[in-house]
């Protein structure tokens, strides 16, 4: 498994793995908070979005936000204009992993403005190289390159680069490699293939090699001409024969994120794990992802040992069979294709592990597909004066966080520096794919996030910047607006109302930019008259002196495709045996209507509050009666590694289903491929396992993915729809006829999708679905039943967008047990038009399930689409229960 792919001292005793909520550890004799802090105390604010694979950041003087873009951006925010600037391009070769992957400043940044990059060289030599350029006013000097170091590498088979930076407190340069092997044609096993020919799928020949740099972490000490010194203390002294001295750690398979505590000098890394098929020491396959703690070099077992030092078997490629693994204590590295050392150092086992499935010593983890990263160690000491800086809570903690998962958590150490615990940190955030995490002086957190899809420009890949606040909390700006996508020139008004601030200030004072003007107020307009993409930044202050910013974009040159559905039946309510008629109309302001473009699905959806989920989803009328597999499908980490029709690291659903089409037992087949995981379909690339997940829902999933090679039956623009699915389906059901379009983009604005749809529903409502109303609603466990009460003169229920169009009647069914009095069926608010009433007499039933009867509202037949109101009456008696209501039948019969 690759980066791109799902994915510690010898075991503790079980009671050091326990959950530290609250610790009363004190740094320095200083006693820490026992209560984890509120997390309304954080704000976080997206201050650029659309990135196309962002990597690595620097955050430099006055909080500018330098970072790279893997096919060879770099990015720079600037943080008083509030800019995202493209201030180089690197010519690179971008394929399996490579690219621009790391960057970081230099130690005295502030004088000599160096930055160093490490990126794959463009052009037929396979080389990464770490070099020094000098950024000066925003610009990044290409001429004044100094190389540094240089990595051959093969780039013919996928996958691991790394190439994180960092320096430590002793200006020593840190960089992290990958281990640059075959990791596709593993058969269940690791890349140990020593047959003649197979030297790129060895990792004896780089990970296990001290005379490799690759899947390793370096250390050296950059030289101002150029080229570097070896730093003592590293793994192997200068002359160490079969050994490169620029090595500080060994053993890894794709190290892609570390981090270096400058007040222990312990490094901490996560490496990303493979997906293997054999079984360790505690039952559980070896597809373990790591986060380790290197207090002084060593080997870290890639690819001999996984987790608490779990013994890999030798696998023999040409015979198919398992032979002994290595010893720990004294691993041999005996391939034909090892350059360097035979013997190795002894194995390091890791702090944490973690495999596909829960782990029984780090349940918080989760299960499914993994790529672990560690990140930063907060020490609230070198934070003392910045406004947001983290509570003392988490100082000495360690962040590690997860790609494919999207959690953070805090890691927590004994005194001894042992592991003792972890917990959850912002967890209610959901992250996308967060790649980067670093503290700026302020003690404001600023994370990257790569986003959903793979080798791919997403556009909730983001910057973002999380602060902290202990007194009064910063307000949590909203901006609504009523267009975002127009022809020039396109006003917008702007909206700040869902602005939130949890400390209640009043007098929130709101500024706007746009187009370099500023506006007050908390709604404004603005009009664009040139074609382009716009940012709208919104700033808040409240009356303390707290701040908080947010962006959106608007685009201009491109005007969202006008679709509409006309019919001449009733667009709310089926009746049984009815048909329903039809027409599409579609029309583009900015070029001529793509028939291929379109899309008209038709279906029922057993579920009615599913509708939305499905408009929501953009979902085809497959999706309708597989809905709950597509669901399951969003909602796990598939989709990190899937898409419907794009292509990510795995095969899309629509590839996925053309394949499997018509074939017997396929829907049983890749059931247990998505529970026990799978390789070799296409290509080597492994699939995660989820051994956790119902059968019956990993069916539902399948039952979806092959849904699509069905031919849907292009529906034509126009005709009649015979309502026939939901005989013997219930009530809750509803029908949704959906028209979309794809238009071609305009102006430099990609493509937007215009929609309109129609839901009916059944005839029947209940009187507690209302949308508006002040009445009471009872529920009757024992009948199963709810109903309304608490009726009185003036009470009311209202439905929106109620379409009456061959609605002949109403049927009330109404429990006579008060005062009785009169049923009026208005129109548009509690006194619009009337247009039917029945009056019921008064009773005395007192149970739940008596004397329900069905009152019918004769229809005048003069009404119109719109807000119905049911008013209840009673001019004599305005203070006594007047009835109970239950439900209402529309009838399309007199």
């Amino acid at each position: 498994m690759t980066l791109f792919e799902f994915k510690a001292p010898a075991i503790l005793s079980l009671a050091a793995f326990v959950l530290t909520i609250a610790c009363s550890c004190s740094n320095n004799g200083k006693s820490k908070p026992k209560v984890t802090p509120d997390s309304t105390r954080y704000t976080r604010t997206v201050l650029a979005e659309g990135l196309d694979e962002p990597m690595e950041m620097i955050i430099l003087p006055g909080n500018d936000v330098l970072f790279v873009e893997r096919k060879g951006g770099v990015r720079l925010y600037k943080d008083a204009s509030k800019e995202l600037l493209t201030v180089a391009n690197f010519e690179v070769f971008s394929g399996i992993e490579d690219g621009v992957l790391g960057v970081v400043a230099d130690p005295g940044y502030e004088d000599n403005h160096w930055l160093y990059f490490y990126y794959a060289v463009a052009g037929d030599s396979a080389v990464n190289r770490l070099s020094r350029f000098e950024f000066r006013n925003d610009s990044l000097y290409r001429s004044t390159e100094t190389v540094i170091l240089e990595i051959p590498t093969q780039r013919i088979y996928c996958c691991h680069s790394a190439g994180y930076l960092k320096f430590d407190a002793k200006e020593n340069l840190y960089l992290s490699t990958g281990d640059n092997t075959n990791a596709e044609e593993t058969e269940g096993y690791t890349p140990v293939d020593e047959r003649p020919g197979r030297e790129l799928a060895d990792d004896q020949a780089t990970a296990a090699n001290t005379n490799d740099l690759r899947g390793k972490i370096l250390r050296i000490k950059p030289l101002p001409q150029g080229g570097y010194t070896i730093p003592e203390g590293n793994l192997f002294p200068p002359g160490t024969p079969k050994a490169r001295p620029e090595i500080y750690a060994m053993g890894m398979r794709n190290p892609y994120r570390f981090s270096i505590d400058d007040e222990t000098g312990y490094l901490y890394f996560g490496d990303v794990g493979p997906d293997t098929k054999v079984t360790g020491a505690d039952g559980e396959l070896m597809s373990y992802d790591e986060i380790n703690q290197v207090r002084e070099p060593g080997f870290f077992g890639w690819p001999y040992f996984l987790g608490n030092n779990d013994v890999f078997p030798k696998y023999d490629y040409a015979t198919k069979q398992e032979g002994p693994g290595k010893d720990p204590a004294k691993p041999l590295n005996e391939s034909p294709n090892n350059t360097g050392q035979r013997e190795l150092p002894p194995t390091q086992p890791a702090m944490i592990w973690y495999g596909k499935s829960n782990s029984r010593y780090f349940p918080l983890v989760g299960n499914g597909g993994a790529s672990a990263m560690a990140g930063p160690v907060f020490h609230s000491k070198h934070f003392k004066k910045a406004p947001y800086k983290l509570s003392d809570y988490y100082d000495g903690k360690l962040f590690i966080y997860e790609w494919i998962r999207g959690w953070i958590m805090a890691v927590s150490f004994d005194e001894a520096g042992n592991y003792a615990g972890m917990e959850p940190f912002l967890a209610h955030w959901k992250f996308d794919a967060p790649v980067d995490m670093q503290f700026a002086p302020d003690g404001a957190i600023y994370l990257l996030e790569y986003g959903t899809n793979w080798f791919s420009k997403n556009s909730n890949a983001r910057l973002v910047r999380i602060e902290y606040a202990e007194g009064n909390r910063n307000p949590i700006p909203s901006i609504t607006m009523d267009g975002q996508y127009g022809a020039a020139p396109f006003t917008v008004g702007f909206s700040a109302a869902g602005t939130l601030d949890h400390d209640g200030n009043e007098g929130l004072a709101y500024q706007w930019t746009i187009e370099g003007e500023h506006y007050d107020g908390e709604e404004v307009s603005h009009t664009f008259s040139s074609n382009g993409s716009y940012e709208v930044t919104l700033r808040v202050t409240d009356a303390e002196g707290g701040r908080g910013s947010t962006t959106r974009n608007v685009y201009v040159g491109n005007t969202p495709p006008d679709v509409r559905i006309t019919t001449g039946s009733n667009q709310t309510f089926y009746w049984d045996g009815v048909d329903f008629d039809y027409e599409v109309e579609i029309s583009d302001a900015e070029e001529p209507v793509n028939p291929d473009r379109i899309s008209l699905t038709f279906g029922y959806i057993p579920n009615g509050k599913d509708a939305a989920i499905v408009l929501t989803s953009g979902g085809d009328a497959s999706s309708y009666r597989y809905l709950r597999g597509n669901a399951l499908l969003s909602s796990l980490d598939c989709r990190s590694c899937h898409a419907l029709d794009k292509e990510s690291v795995g095969p899309t659903y629509q590839a996925i289903a053309q394949r499997y089409a018509g074939q017997s037992g396929a829907e049983g087949l890749l059931t247990e491929k998505i529970i026990h995981g799978g390789s070799g379909n296409w290509g080597e690339r492994a699939m995660s396992p989820h051994p956790d997940l119902p059968r019956e829902d990993a069916a539902e999933m399948v039952r979806y993915i092959l849904s699509l090679a069905k031919e849907s039956g292009k529906l034509p623009l126009s005709g009649a729809l015979t309502l026939t699915d939901h005989s013997g389906g219930g009530k809750q059901g509803v029908y949704l006829l959906n028209a979309t379009y794809l238009d071609g983009g305009a102006n430099g604005i990609s493509a937007l999708t215009g929609r309109d749809y129609i839901v009916l529903r059944h005839p029947e409502m209940q009187a507690e679905d209302f949308d508006h109303g002040n009445v009471s609603i009872a529920t009757v466990t024992t009948a199963f039943m709810s109903y309304a009460t608490g009726i009185k003169d003036g009470s009311f229920l209202a439905f929106d967008d109620m379409d009456l169009n061959g609605v002949a009647r109403i049927d009330v069914y109404v429990q006579a047990s008060g005062v009785g009095g009169r049923i009026e069926v208005r129109q548009g608010n509690e006194t619009g038009p009337l247009i039917g009433s029945v009056t019921i007499p008064p009773g005395s039933f007192s149970g739940a399930s008596e004397g329900w009867k069905a009152y019918p509202v004769e229809l005048d037949g003069k009404y119109r689409r719109d807000r119905l109101y049911v008013v209840f009456r009673n001019d004599a008696d305005r203070g006594n229960p007047l009835f109970n209501v239950d439900r209402f039948y529309f009838s399309n019969k007199r």
